[in-house]
């Protein structure tokens, strides 16, 4: 098992996945990064994007909106804001999360608007991992 490791995704309405995987990567806040068996400890933020699961079934590949990644040796436990399997994201859920975010710039408090509008521009990226 040492060329495995645990992995988690959970999202407030669900459990999402819960398997051993070889790697996972991630739409970190700070930039991506790849986890894989032994890695070192890490806490990271997300940002909007695709996480994506490598197992010996395959790959699979999850939309998140933001959330907590932890990362150790032995495991990875996601735990997102929001969180569906990529197939999911449509059209509508995808145009659902931008005017959420688009309303998050609007009512943000001035010392808060930048981030805001990060996250939106990160939400609207996210459009571009669809596929129609």
């Amino acid at each position: 098992m040492a060329d495995m490791m645990q992995f988690d995704l959970v999202a407030p309405e669900r459990k999402l996945a819960s398997a051993p995987v070889t790697e996972v990567r991630i739409p970190g806040a700070d930039g991506d990064l790849s986890a894989m068996p032994g890695h070192a400890p890490l806490i990271t933020t997300l940002r909007p994007g695709i996480l994506t699961v490598v197992s010996a079934a395959g790959t699979a590949e999850y939309a998140v909106t933001g959330g907590f990644a932890e990362i150790t040796p032995e495991s990875v436990i996601v735990l997102a804001e929001r969180g569906m399997p990529k197939a999911e994201l449509t059209p509508d859920v995808h145009a659902e999360m931008v005017a959420e975010a688009r309303k998050a710039v609007e009512e943000a408090a001035p010392s808060l608007v930048d981030a805001a509008m990060k996250v939106l521009a990160d939400m609207e990226a996210l459009g571009s991992h669809m596929t129609l």
